[in-house]
């Protein structure tokens, strides 16, 4: 596929890849958030796993919402602290049809809150659950840039799986690695803040349909509604600057990242995001 998208919604449907809808947060309007997210053409959200301890409470606002799907995981600041959980079961967790993919997994090690050994270890249990399942991993990585290219090699070598790196902010180098081995691209609100040049730079190298939005709500609203919770109808920001960018109409891509998004969480029907 072409840099260059010719062909375009007459209205803009955008998903947000990576949201927390059972957090706190939102505990008293969610149904508000999922309304205004509809509202400002947002068709789908996904409501990621961070603790699979209260993955139940996460299944049911896919369950609850038709626009709303889940995913299974622990993520690495919960690595030491939730019950031990290797592939088989998360491999079980995600046969329900509403969720579709494996994580938030990964390494931070700007913060450490879990030991690096049981966030490898962590890690290659939900790499092993993704290559079962066929469903996209949804990488989390802060300042560990490569042992994450480590560990996707050295698994990808075992067995192929596919996924993305999620709220995208290290440079190029893993940006090429993570492409080279099939995987996508996902930006987050910070893509509009004044400190990302850097961060654009690399955005503008990544080929357009190897990318996605996400908000990562409640955290890190783009501008302008920054310093404000973030919520999934405000990725329409993160769009229209990653649309700047790359040279192409907001609608555009809306379009595009959808496909993209469809494409890699192929479990997802595309009348969930594109109507019958």
């Amino acid at each position: 596929m072409s840099e260059t998208v010719t062909s375009v919604l007459p209205k803009a449907v955008l998903v947000d890849s990576h949201c927390h809808l059972d957090f706190p947060d939102f505990a008293e309007e969610v149904d508000q958030v999922v309304a205004r997210a509809h509202d400002a053409g947002v068709g789908l959200m996904v409501t990621i796993s961070t603790k699979i301890s209260e993955f139940d409470r996460i299944l049911a606002l896919a369950e609850r919402f038709p626009n709303v799907y889940c995913s299974v995981g622990i993520h690495p600041h919960e690595a030491a602290t939730e019950p031990e959980t290797d592939a088989a079961r998360l491999i079980e967790l995600a046969k329900h049809p509403k969720v579709v993919g494996i994580g938030e997994t990964g390494f931070d090690y700007y913060y450490e809150h879990s030991p690096r050994e049981p966030q490898q270890r962590c890690f290659r249990a939900h790499i092993a659950a993704a290559r079962e399942t066929g469903l996209p991993l949804i990488v989390h990585t802060r300042d560990a840039d490569e042992d994450t290219a480590n560990i996707l090699s050295e698994e990808m070598g075992k067995g192929a799986f596919t996924g993305l790196l999620h709220c995208f902010t290290s440079g190029e180098k893993l940006a090429r690695h993570a492409l080279g081995l099939g995987f996508y691209i996902s930006l987050s609100g910070i893509l509009t803040f004044k400190s990302a040049a850097e961060l654009q730079v690399t955005a503008s190298h990544v080929p357009l349909d190897r990318l996605l939005v996400e908000t990562d709500a409640p955290y890190l609203a783009p501008v302008p509604k920054r310093g404000k919770r973030n919520e999934p109808s405000f990725v329409v920001h993160t769009a229209a600057k990653l649309a700047e960018i790359k040279g192409v109409s907001a609608e555009a891509l809306a379009l595009q990242t959808s496909e993209n998004f469809l494409r890699l969480f192929s479990r997802v029907p595309r009348e969930a995001v594109f109507g019958s």
